[in-house]
């Protein structure tokens, strides 16, 4: 998609405080990069190349994808893959899949394959332990499947032991308040596509706009065209940091574009350093 309807891609620096973090961990860095889209139309190769780039220049520790990596047809996993084995960290790439990576029977296997083949580590309800025993990683996967069971996978953590989750739909974090959850790291929801400065993601509001809009103009209202209640219930999760109970959140913006386009909420590439609490 052509950069005026996606806008300028943006590294987006944070600092997360950990709970109980090693000492030998402080100051940790992770790149996370999601929702790719790869299929020809919503990511171009320049911006997918400017993200490499800009991912390898922050030097990570780690680097995290999360999720919907192809849009529905799997086949454009292997070319991305291709590009993806040019990203570069100390201790290796970690992935999760979104709802798009298993729109087919066959798809999950797919991208899993294609990842795997370049050493891409593929989670799908595993805990991984890239930097070692005392910050274990944990990937979900898809909220959607039938696969999605949090409970046998958490619980064979000490609570006394932090960890960083990788969940690709926001909404999981509602459901993981019960456990102890030091960084939720998603996707899936674009940023919402089109925010309004100071007031946050249009489709956050867009009901209560509706409602003072002319009938005949209602239905030129981008949101209505498609019911985004379906993507995901608390779009007031849509990006950025969120504390969700005692939990800790962190959602990207994607780089893939679907239309109407991004208006203020640019494609993300996300540079995270830990530090202890």
């Amino acid at each position: 998609m052509h950069w005026l309807f996606t806008g300028h891609l943006r590294v987006d620096k944070i600092t997360v405080k950990i709970a109980d973090l090693p000492v030998s961990l402080e100051g940790t860095k992770l790149v996370q990069l999601s929702d790719f889209h790869y299929d020809g139309l919503r990511l171009s190769e320049e911006m997918l190349e400017e993200a490499i780039a800009l991912s390898n220049e922050a030097e990570p520790d780690l680097v995290v994808l999360t999720g919907d990596y192809v849009t529905d047809d799997p086949t454009p996993i292997h070319k991305l893959a291709q590009r993806l084995k040019y990203l570069e960290s100390r201790y290796g790439i970690y992935a999760i899949l979104g709802n798009h990576d298993i729109h087919y029977s066959h798809s999950q296997a797919e991208v899993t394959d294609a990842f795997t083949r370049i050493g891409i580590h593929v989670l799908w309800n595993e805990i991984a332990y890239p930097l070692g025993t005392e910050l274990p990683f944990v990937g979900l996967a898809d909220y959607w499947s039938r696969d999605f069971q949090p409970a046998p996978v958490i619980t064979q953590l000490d609570s006394a032991i932090p960890r960083i989750v990788l969940s690709h739909n926001p909404d999981t974090a509602k459901i993981l308040q019960q456990w102890r959850v030091d960084l939720q790291l998603s996707g899936h929801t674009h940023g919402g596509h089109i925010v309004l400065p100071g007031v946050g993601p249009l489709v956050f509001h867009y009901k209560k706009l509706l409602k003072k809009l002319p009938k005949k103009l209602r239905r030129w209202v981008p949101f209505l065209l498609g019911d985004f209640s379906k993507v995901v219930r608390y779009w007031e999760w849509a990006q950025g940091f969120h504390k969700v109970g005692n939990n800790q959140l962190y959602v990207n913006r994607g780089l893939g574009t679907y239309r109407p386009g991004r208006l203020f909420c640019p494609p993300e590439v996300t540079v995270i350093t830990l530090i202890s609490q």
